[in-house]
């Protein structure tokens, strides 16, 4: 596997600090049909480190209703913000976080692994309910008929018999 490390050092003795990242290629665990492609630019901004970008591709999935298998549009922007140094000094209390406040925090780190960043950042981006279709009949699956199985014969003639008083 290529290296896909981006140095801090590297982002600062750039030119405007920015350093253009293009990533063409497979995330093991993720199913894809092709390379994922990604264009990002990480930007220093002082004490922190600006990811941001637009990653594609079309990915294989399974639908959760009807088990079938299906193509997935996967197509989003990246905005990651990393400190560059640790944050937990300067957030003595706990702190109530709110919609782009998230920092992942570097402890120092002198790198920014962006393989470990997209790949976090699909499985983040898949859909929670994975639908083949608006028009999915995912309860055909379940007909008694495609789903015998012979241990549960044995529930077919049970009858409950209410208490008697």
């Amino acid at each position: 596997m290529p290296d896909y490390i981006v140095t801090i050092e590297d982002i600062e003795n750039s030119d405007d600090k920015t350093v253009f990242f293009d990533f063409n290629d497979y995330i093991e665990g993720v199913n894809s049909d092709g390379k994922i492609n990604a264009e990002l630019v990480l930007k220093s901004l002082g004490d922190f480190i600006e990811v941001s970008g637009h990653v594609k591709s079309i990915l294989n999935l399974e639908c959760d209703l009807c088990l079938k298998p299906f193509k997935y549009n996967l197509d989003f922007d990246i905005d990651e913000l990393y400190a560059k140094q640790a944050l937990q000094d300067s957030y003595a209390q706990e702190t109530e976080l709110k919609e782009g406040q998230f920092v992942t925090d570097l402890n120092g780190a002198d790198k920014i692994d962006i393989y470990d960043l997209l790949y976090q950042s699909v499985i983040l981006n898949l859909p929670n309910k994975k639908v083949c279709g608006i028009n999915c009949n995912g309860d055909n699956f379940l007909k008694e008929e495609e789903l015998s199985d012979p241990r549960m014969d044995v529930f077919k003639n049970i009858q409950i018999q209410p208490k008697s008083k």
